[in-house]
């Protein structure tokens, strides 16, 4: 029952998060920090993308700044010094780094 009761929470958190998301920037499906350093100070640069990965072009900062706040919130022990991407179809919050394509993984003999 432990098992049941805990998955259906996950699948409110998830549909919640996903749910806020597309209220902040309609569309929103991904979610991509990167820390950066401005001037000196710690920042962190916030894309937000639709679910075939185009970037949701929003002006405003205010959308950018939303979307960190509501993923900070919402995963408080995530380690936000690392670049990391959020997908709200599964909920999932993983480390964003960078990989190479297939081909370039396969060594030729």
């Amino acid at each position: 029952m432990k098992g049941a009761h805990a998955a259906r929470r996950r699948t409110r958190f998830v549909a919640v998060i996903a749910r806020q998301l597309d209220e902040i920037a309609t569309g929103t499906v991904r979610v991509r920090t990167v820390p950066v350093t401005h001037h000196g100070r710690p920042r962190t640069w916030v894309v937000l993308a639709d679910a075939d990965g185009r970037q949701i072009c929003a002006i405003d900062p205010e959308p950018h700044r939303a979307a960190l706040g509501l993923l900070t919130r919402a995963f408080p022990s995530a380690d936000w010094t690392k670049p990391r991407q959020y997908d709200a179809r599964t909920g999932v919050l993983a480390v964003d780094e960078p990989t190479a394509p297939a081909g370039l993984a396969q060594v030729t003999r």
